[in-house]
């Protein structure tokens, strides 16, 4: 129904977030500083890339009309409480899982960043 709006809102607060903290991190040439900015771009393409399927399939399914009130659920104030029920079950439980997500990916990826150049390289040459 509307599970999707909860990432996409997600989505909308972290591009926020990086567009105002990358004005404040970049060096004089454009280059990124902070590596966070990167990082923090995964989670706005993993976001928007969930939203935007998600969105997709609600209206492959009839759920989302180009016409007010868009959700089809929100016309009825009963069908309205199953709704944003929905949105508090299903589309929060989505969010917390794709940032759960990143939130390993970064860990997985400071953990490489930190290895020693030897390990890196892998099996010295005889």
């Amino acid at each position: 129904m509307a599970c999707f709006v909860v990432p996409a809102a997600e989505a909308i607060v972290t591009s926020v977030v990086k567009k105002n903290t990358k004005k404040k991190v970049m060096s004089a040439d454009g280059a990124a500083r902070h590596p966070f900015i990167k990082k923090l771009g995964w989670l706005n393409n993993m976001l928007w890339g969930g939203s935007a399927l998600l969105a997709f399939e609600h209206i492959w399914h009839g759920e989302v009309t180009p016409w007010f009130p868009f959700l089809t659920n929100a016309a009825n104030p009963a069908d309205a409480a199953e709704m944003l029920g929905e949105m508090a079950t299903s589309g929060v439980g989505m969010a917390v899982l794709v940032t759960a997500v990143w939130i390993g990916m970064v860990k997985v990826s400071e953990m490489i960043e930190k290895r020693p150049a030897i390990a890196v390289q892998g099996v010295k040459k005889q």
